[in-house]
C-alpha cells in the first residue's frame, strides 16, 4: 500500500501521485459536487484486496488529473460524514481505520483529504457496504473496482470462520471403503522414517486418522465420520470428486521440458483412471519429477552423501504449500507447471495475508490445517509458517531470480512461480556487460537483483523491490542511494513516485584510473558505518574476478584480434553439435571468464544458441549449440 508517512516534501510526492495516476492501490476522486458516493466502493474494494489510497480533491479531465483542491468548509464537513458513516454498519461493514489514516494535505494552496485503507485481515472480510453482502462486496484490479460474485463472498465468509476450517467438515455416509490403503500404509512408512519411535504408529487406521483429523466427532452435534480432509489426503478418485466431497478436485502436473512446438507435454500426472488422485499421491508423485532437474553437488556429512539441496526444499515446502492452503470448496484444480525455464504453481482461492507479510515469513494463516498437519507428522512442512523463508532461501542460494507470488481474480487463484533463471537473465548480462564493461556477476546478491529488476522491468521502485529483496524499505533506499553515487543507476520522478534505471550512457564503475581493476564500493563493514544500516548488502566487487577476467580476456585478444561481430559467428561455428565451455575455449582462443561472462550470454540473448541444461545453467555437465 501507498504511504505517506514521515514524508519532507508532500509538493513533490503529491506531484509524483499524479505522475503515477490511479492504480491497483491508489485512486482519485473530485469532491467539488459532495462527499463522493463511490467512495465506499472503493473503501470495500483496497479492503478486500491488498490496501490502498483515496485521494479527495483531485479531479480527471481528458484522461489527466488536475488538483481541485477543498474549502475549508469541504474538508470539515467530509470528514464528519467519513466518520459518522465508516461507525455505521449499514454505510459499511467494518471501520478499519484510526484518525492517523486520515491526513489533511496542502498542495500549491490546494487542499485534500487522504484515506489510507488497508488490507482488511481474514475475520474482517468480506469488507461491503450496505446491511447485505451479497450484491454490495468490492475488490480491486486494475481496471478498478469491481463487484464480488455471490460465490466469491461466501468463500471470504468460509475463510473467515477460523474455528471451522474448511478441511474438518465431517463427511456423511463415508467408509473405511472410500480410503485408498495402500496410500495410507505408504504414509505410515514416511511416518516411521520421520518418527521412529512415535505411539501414532501403533494405532489401527481409524484411530491414527483420528488423531491426524482424517476422521473426527464434532462434541456438539454429536457427528462423526471422515473429514474432507481424510478424504483429499488418502481417498480414492471416486470417493474425492462425489458431490459430498469435492466435486471439482483436479490434481494437475503438467510437465513440457522442450521447445518443440509440436509437442504439448513430455509428461503429465492427473487424475486419468491409472491411479487413485488424491492429494498423498499426488504428492509423492510429482515431488520427484520437480526435483530431479536441480543441481545436486556432492557434499559430506558425516561421511554421508548430503544431496537434498536448499533448493530441494524450496520446490518441496512450494508443492505442499499448494496443498494446504487451496481453496477445494468450487474450483479444486491444482495445476503444478515444469517448464524448462522454472515452476509455476496455482492453486485455487485468494492468500490469507496480504503480499507483504507473505515475502516477510514467519506465522501465516492456513486454509486446510488438517491437511498441514498430515504433512507435517511425515517432517515434511512447516507446522507454523508457510514455509516461505524456505522458499525464498532456497532460490537465493541457487542464484536464481526470486520466486513472484500473485493472485488472480476471477477466478479466485494464487500461482507462485518459481524461475529457474540466473538472477541475471541473459539479457540482462547482455545488457549489463554493454553498459559497464564488466560482468555483473561480480556483484553482491542484493545489488544484481536489483540490476536484474531493473534490466527485465525497465526500471524500479522501493516497492516494487519490496518483493524482490528481503529487506526493510529503508534498507532498500540506502542501497539504491549508493548505487546512483556509484553510477550503476540513475532517477528519474519525486519523492515517493522515485523510479530508478540504468544509466543513460555507458560508463565504467571500475574507474579510469583504477589501477588495480576493483571497484572502489565500500567494504560491507564501511557501508554499515557510513548509512547506520543493520543490513549487510554490499556493493563491495570481487577484484579477484575483474582482474582475472580482464587480464585473460587482454591477453587472449592480443593473439588474435577479433571484433565482437567476427567472435560471436566463430562461437557459433563451433557450436554446431554439443559442446562444452571447455571446448569453445580452446578453439576460440579466447579466456574461459569471457567466453562464459560475455559473449555466451550475448549469443543466448540472442537466441543463437541454446543450453544442454536450461534449467541449471552452472550445471558442470553444461552444453551449448545452435539452436535448431
Amino acid at each position: 500500500m501507498t504511504e505517506v508517512r514521515n514524508k519532507n516534501d508532500f509538493n513533490e510526492y503529491i506531484e509524483s501521485l499524479l505522475v503515477n495516476y490511479e492504480s491497483d492501490d491508489l485512486e482519485f476522486k473530485s469532491a467539488s459536487g459532495g462527499f463522493p458516493g463511490t467512495f465506499w466502493d472503493t473503501y470495500s474494494a483496497f479492503a478486500n484486496s491488498e490496501g490502498g489510497m483515496i485521494v479527495l480533491g483531485v479531479a480527471e479531465k481528458k484522461d489527466k488529473f488536475h488538483i481541485d483542491g477543498l474549502s475549508e468548509e469541504q474538508i470539515q464537513k467530509y470528514q464528519k460524514d467519513f466518520w459518522n458513516n465508516v461507525n455505521n454498519k449499514s454505510t459499511i461493514s467494518h471501520n478499519l481505520l484510526t484518525s492517523n489514516d486520515v491526513e489533511v494535505a496542502e498542495y500549491k494552496g490546494n487542499k485534500l483529504i487522504i484515506f489510507h485503507i488497508p488490507r482488511a485481515n481474514r475475520e474482517q472480510r468480506p469488507v461491503y457496504r450496505t446491511a447485505n453482502p451479497l450484491g454490495n462486496t468490492f475488490k480491486r484490479n486494475f481496471e478498478g473496482d469491481y463487484r464480488c460474485t455471490d460465490v466469491e463472498v461466501r468463500r471470504m465468509f468460509a475463510d473467515a470462520d477460523v474455528l471451522h476450517p474448511a478441511d474438518g467438515r465431517i463427511l456423511k455416509n463415508y467408509t473405511m471403503e472410500d480410503i485408498d490403503i495402500d496410500s495410507l500404509n505408504r504414509y505410515r512408512q514416511l511416518f516411521k522414517l520421520s518418527s521412529p519411535d512415535h505411539p501414532w504408529l501403533a494405532l489401527n487406521d481409524i484411530d491414527l486418522l483420528k488423531m491426524l483429523g482424517g476422521y473426527r466427532k464434532d462434541r456438539q452435534s454429536g457427528e462423526e465420520g471422515f473429514t474432507v480432509a481424510g478424504l483429499l489426503m488418502f481417498g480414492k478418485t471416486l470417493s474425492i470428486t462425489d458431490e459430498e466431497c469435492c466435486p471439482h478436485f483436479y490434481p494437475d502436473y503438467q510437465e513440457r521440458l522442450t521447445e518443440e512446438d509440436d509437442i504439448r507435454w513430455t509428461n503429465r500426472i492427473c487424475a486419468d483412471g491409472t491411479w487413485e488422485a488424491n492429494l498423498f499421491n499426488f504428492y509423492q508423485r510429482v515431488l520427484p519429477r520437480l526435483q530431479s532437474v536441480l543441481p545436486k553437488p556432492f557434499k559430506l556429512e558425516n561421511n554421508t552423501r548430503i544431496e537434498e539441496t536448499p533448493a530441494h526444499v524450496a520446490v518441496r515446502e512450494a508443492l505442499i504449500n499448494l496443498c494446504v492452503h487451496a481453496d477445494y470448496s468450487v474450483n479444486a484444480t491444482l495445476v503444478v507447471k515444469h517448464l524448462l525455464d522454472g515452476f509455476v504453481f496455482s492453486n485455487p482461492g485468494t492468500m490469507l495475508v496480504s503480499r507483504e507479510q507473505y515475502y516477510m515469513g514467519g506465522d501465516s494463516v492456513c486454509r486446510n490445517k488438517y491437511l498441514q498437519k498430515m504433512f507435517s507428522m511425515i517432517g515434511v512442512a512447516e507446522k507454523a509458517g508457510s514455509g516461505t523463508d524456505k522458499i525464498m532461501k532456497g532460490w537465493r542460494k541457487a542464484n536464481w531470480r526470486s520466486p513472484k507470488i500473485e493472485e488472480k481474480q476471477q477466478p479466485d487463484k494464487v500461482v507462485l512461480v518459481m524461475p529457474m533463471e540466473s538472477l541475471l537473465s541473459n539479457k540482462a548480462k547482455a545488457i549489463l556487460t554493454d553498459k559497464f564493461g564488466i560482468s555483473a556477476n561480480s556483484f553482491d546478491h542484493n545489488v544484481m537483483s536489483v540490476l536484474a529488476l531493473v534490466c527485465d522491468e525497465g526500471g524500479a521502485t522501493n516497492e516494487r523491490l519490496r518483493y524482490v529483496l528481503n529487506m526493510h524499505k529503508a534498507e532498500i533506499s540506502d542501497l539504491l542511494k549508493l548505487m546512483v553515487q556509484k553510477g550503476l543507476l540513475e532517477t528519474y520522478g519525486h519523492g515517493r513516485g522515485m523510479h530508478y534505471k540504468l544509466p543513460s550512457k555507458s560508463t565504467n564503475v571500475l574507474g579510469a584510473n583504477n589501477a588495480n581493476n576493483t571497484c572502489t564500493f565500500e567494504s560491507p563493514e564501511e557501508m554499515v558505518a557510513a548509512n547506520g544500516a543493520s543490513y549487510s548488502a554490499s556493493l563491495t566487487a570481487n577484484s579477484a574476478s575483474y582482474s582475472a577476467s580482464l587480464t585473460a580476456n587482454s591477453a587472449s585478444s592480443a593473439k588474435k584480434r577479433l571484433s565482437r561481430e567476427e567472435l560471436k559467428s566463430l562461437i557459433i561455428s563451433i557450436c554446431s553439435d554439443w559442446v562444452s565451455i571447455e571446448d569453445i575455449v580452446k578453439k576460440s582462443g579466447k579466456s574461459t571468464s569471457y567466453i562464459r561472462n560475455v559473449v555466451i550470454p550475448l549469443l543466448l540473448a540472442e537466441k543463437s544458441i541454446v543450453m544442454l541444461f536450461p534449467g541449471t545453467p552452472r550445471n558442470p555437465n553444461q552444453k551449448y549449440r545452435i539452436k535448431e
